[in-house]
């Protein structure tokens, strides 16, 4: 793994211009700790790609830290992704994560020409040649819709070797998972950073909730202890900061080449954790 390491922070699109205006104001407060890079999602079947486009360009221009847009292929055609890749260029950018993208309820997987995240990577790679710096997704504890380990090992060795720089973890609370994961990658000859991804624990029905739908397995010890706190919020933040940070300090001195903060539009519990491993500004 490389040694320079590299630590980012995730927003999603928001729907309202208060939300935007807060989302704005988040992002201000991160930069001042001098991040490597913003990245924006992008939602199912390019349903906020006007919103994402216009959130990366404030990030970029306004806030003055590299923007990092989500981009994925299901549901548009080349010639979407083409005009995408046009204007993210024309405005600077310089670094595409590259996905498949969620499928929109009723969407086939027919839909859009592209249809798996390598013929993603390789259309950017075809388009605009080493001008982006693309991230792909990694997930330790397998994609919840692959077949098997195996089989989501080899997906995403495919979507490394088509021309991917780097990787981002779905997040995690088990870093042996992780190591893992790295493990066997390397031995398959994928030699990219993997960088983990980091969710924060603020809230336990909501992360209870999205975790079962994408995969992310909450370790049977955590959800106890955050079911027995039930509605005390301030002993859930308390407790969950502990967690991510010590497992945060195991993953860097493991070797990880960075972190990725998924941060839910809120500056707060990422900066806790940061400021807890007292992470270079």
């Amino acid at each position: 793994m490389s040694q320079d390491r590299r630590y980012s922070f995730e927003f999603f699109p928001t729907k309202t211009d208060a939300g935007h205006e807060k989302l704005i104001a988040t992002a201000r407060q991160l930069a001042s700790y001098n991040p490597d890079f913003f990245s924006c999602t992008y939602g199912a079947g390019g349903s906020t790609r006007d919103r994402t486009m216009n959130t990366v360009l404030q990030l970029e221009s306004e806030v003055k830290v590299p923007a990092a847009p989500h981009l994925s292929c299901v549901g548009d055609s080349k010639d979407d992704l083409r005009s995408l890749l046009t204007q993210y260029k024309a405005a600077g950018i310089k670094r595409i994560v590259a996905l498949r993208g969620d499928l929109p309820s009723g969407m086939g997987m027919a839909s859009g020409e592209l249809r798996h995240a390598n013929e993603l990577v390789e259309f950017i790679r075809e388009e605009t040649g080493e001008h982006f710096h693309i991230e792909i997704a990694a997930y330790p504890e397998m994609h919840p819709q692959a077949r098997n380990f195996e089989d989501d090992l080899r997906n995403f060795v495919r979507k490394a070797n088509a021309g991917a720089n780097s990787a981002i973890t779905q997040y995690f609370f088990n870093a042996d998972s992780y190591f893992y994961f790295v493990e066997r990658v390397r031995q398959m000859g994928v030699d990219i950073p993997v960088v983990p991804g980091i969710m924060p624990i603020t809230n336990y029905s909501k992360l209870a909730r999205f975790s079962d739908a994408c995969g992310a397995e909450i370790p049977r010890w955590i959800r106890k202890q955050l079911e027995a706190y039930g509605d005390d919020t301030a002993s859930i933040q308390r407790f969950g900061e502990e967690v991510i940070t010590q497992m945060c300090e195991r993953l860097l001195q493991g070797g990880a080449p960075g972190l990725h903060f998924y941060t839910l539009n809120q500056a707060e519990p990422s900066l806790a954790v940061w400021n807890n491993l007292k992470l270079p500004r």
